[in-house]
């Protein structure tokens, strides 16, 4: 008979960590007696991070003696106590590779559904002082499970644990952990996962979107970890393309057309993806890189980027100056994930200033298509000379049958004209939206500053419009995920600190950093960190693919090895190290 053995509960602390303060519930302890177990908590107990702890679902986590002996083994450790692996109940029995999803047990006056395996984080590492514990669990089939509560009561150790119901589809929380973590993800599997009603919300996205990916033979990676990245890269590294034309588009903004130097053929880009150039502004000088919307129509035979001259921008200010036409430039594949949203429901391409160029190239394409979808076009601009591919726009439009059209100015000159040049003078907002009459069930895809995509993203969860229809692409370095870290006066990106490296040259194209490895750092993550480069990550050891990213050249070997490859043209840089000199897509 299984048994409950020790009740364990405790609340969140902040702990120091390689200089930083993470708030973590982590360390639990055993508690005598009986606690009332209620629908989102044990009594006394709480979570750090209840984005990735805690809820209905994840009301209790549940962890095994069995595996407990395990691990004493397997480390050579004897000092656990428990409630070591952050669990609420220490248990006898109940083995991972027995207990299913959606099977029900009763214990003391409480009953309790198992809806997932553990998502392990790096705060797992950090309590057991074995930073690979995280990935170590769900390699070695052991995560333990979390439970809702069914009916609320009081347990306490040494209570018996009854089973009381079984899931059909019998589908053990080992083989879940699995089914999403490693390589394989049979369908017929994601089909009995997904046939089980008491399987968490979270989970049940994971499952269908591998699943979807089995069905339409999508590209490589785990498109239930990390989100679809596109088709991988259409060549490595980069390919020298000829500037073929060279057009002002306004006051701050210049196109250059490319086209393949060597007559091949160029892979068509899917609507609003990017490449980066490396541009040379002197021999001998560090090159520059720079990502850049292709803002023409996709095709095989040339790209057109559109780049806007900032003040005291060295990229900027070199094509506008030196880049002519015959010149020779040295560009990736295109690549990207903020691309046109499929169907046949109505499409919203909303920009501001320069991030009109993603959203250009889908409405080439939808015009191209003559596509019956009612598009909206609403553009924010400072004036008329800086609004460019206004009459490209008008004439995209005018071919696309339920088009419509509104332009705003916040400073508009005295000879922009009203209803002519522009709409209306102010900023876009989610009001304007509203007073327009654009659907909310729209797919809404949006590229601007940062300030405009915050607030228009919120405004329009807050209107009503599902966070799936929401589509964006931030130009410059992306927002950080660090889940528990204490908030910290952002620095802008820079050198480490300390001795320069000898290593291989390591270039963060979106941060515009290029820094030597060091023998003495980790992992790319770890570099990034140093230099203060915005970075997404959770697990730190290769299972969760939070800090998935591109690879736009050269090569990287890790260490650890991850649980599953990323998709083709990426990296997970919590585990790996450069093989030579690198760009990535930070």
């Amino acid at each position: 008979m299984a048994q409950l053995r020790s009740l364990n509960v405790g609340l969140p602390r902040d702990v120091e960590w390689r200089g930083r303060t993470v708030r973590t519930a982590v360390w639990k302890t055993p508690v005598p007696g009986r606690r009332m177990v209620r629908r989102l908590n044990i009594d006394g107990d709480g979570q750090g991070d209840l984005a990735g702890h805690g809820g209905e679902n994840r009301a209790v986590y549940v962890y095994q003696l069995e595996s407990y002996h395990y691990w004493q083994q397997w480390l050579g450790r004897g000092d656990f106590g428990h409630g070591q692996f952050g669990e609420n109940f220490t248990i006898d029995g109940l083995a991972d590779d027995q207990v299913c999803i959606g099977d029900r047990f009763r214990i003391g006056g409480a009953v309790l559904e198992v809806t997932q395996p553990r998502v392990t984080c790096y705060r797992l590492g950090l309590r057991m002082d074995e930073p690979q514990m995280p990935a170590l669990l769900v390699a070695h089939g052991r995560p333990g499970f979390y439970c809702r509560v069914i009916e609320e009561g009081e347990v306490g150790a040494g209570d018996e644990i009854v089973q009381v119901a079984a899931d059909p589809e019998r589908l053990t929380v080992a083989a879940a952990s699995a089914l999403l973590y490693k390589p394989g993800h049979p369908r017929g599997e994601l089909e009995r996962a997904l046939r089980i009603p008491s399987l968490s919300a979270g989970w049940r996205g994971s499952f269908q979107a591998l699943l979807e990916q089995a069905e339409g033979g999508a590209p490589a990676g785990n498109p239930g970890l990390a989100p679809a990245s596109g088709p991988p890269p259409a060549w490595p590294g980069f390919r020298s393309l000829r500037v073929s034309r060279k057009d002002r588009e306004s006051s701050h903004v210049i196109s250059l057309t490319l086209e393949p130097a060597d007559g091949k053929p160029l892979a068509p880009a899917l609507p609003g993806q990017f490449v980066v150039l490396r541009l040379q502004p002197a021999p001998g000088a560090p090159a520059l890189l720079r990502s850049y919307s292709l803002s023409g129509a996709p095709s095989d035979s040339c790209y057109r980027v559109s780049i806007k001259r900032e003040m005291h921008g060295a990229a900027g200010s070199f094509v506008e100056s030196e880049v002519q036409v015959g010149d020779l430039l040295d560009a990736s594949a295109p690549r990207g994930s903020f691309t046109l949203a499929g169907g046949e429901g109505p499409v919203v391409l909303l920009s501001a200033g320069i991030g009109v160029t993603p959203v250009l190239a889908m409405l080439h394409t939808l015009a191209a298509a003559a596509s019956p979808r009612e598009v909206w076009w609403v553009h924010g601009a400072r004036d008329g000379g800086d609004h460019p591919f206004a009459e490209e726009a008008r004439r995209l439009l005018a071919g696309l049958p339920r088009s419509h059209s509104h332009i705003r100015y916040s400073a508009p000159r005295p000879g922009d004209r009203p209803a002519v040049d522009f709409d209306a003078p102010g900023r876009l907002g989610v009001s304007v939206l509203q007073d327009l009459g654009v659907p909310r069930d729209a797919d809404y895809h949006l590229c601007g500053p940062t300030a405009f995509l915050g607030d228009l993203t919120t405004g329009l969860r807050a209107w009503g419009v599902a966070a799936g229809r929401i589509h964006s692409e931030l130009f410059g370095s992306g927002r950080s995920f660090t889940p528990g870290v204490a908030a910290a006066p952002r620095r802008l990106p820079h050198q480490p600190d300390g001795p320069e490296g000898a290593g291989p040259l390591v270039s963060f194209a979106r941060s515009n950093i290029n820094v030597r490895w060091s023998s003495g750092t980790g992992s790319l993550l770890d570099l990034a960190e140093a230099c203060d480069i915005p970075v997404k990550w959770s697990c730190r050891t290769g299972v969760c693919h939070t800090c998935e990213t591109g690879l736009v050249n050269g090569a990287v070997g890790y260490q650890p090895d991850p649980l599953e490859p990323p998709a083709e043209g990426n990296i997970l840089i919590c585990c790996c190290r450069p093989k030579g000199d690198i760009v990535i897509d930070l």
